[in-house]
C-alpha cells in the first residue's frame, strides 16, 4: 500500500512540492546564513518523494 501511495502521491501533487524544496534550497544555499534553512528544504524535498512509509530525521 505505501508504494502504490507514493506513486499516487507523486504523481498528482508531489512532483510540484519536490522541485519547490529543491528551487528554494538552493536559492538558500546562495548565501552562508541561508545554508541551514536551505539544507532542511533538501531533507524535506526527500521527505516529499515518498511521504508514505518514511519519517523525518
Amino acid at each position: 500500500m505505501n508504494l502504490l501511495g507514493n506513486i499516487i502521491w507523486f504523481i498528482f501533487g508531489g512532483i510540484w512540492i519536490v522541485l519547490t524544496h529543491l528551487f528554494f534550497g538552493i536559492l538558500l544555499c546562495i548565501t552562508i546564513i541561508g545554508i541551514p534553512w536551505g539544507r532542511q528544504h533538501f531533507k524535506l524535498m526527500n521527505l516529499a518523494f515518498s511521504p508514505f512509509g518514511k519519517s523525518l530525521n
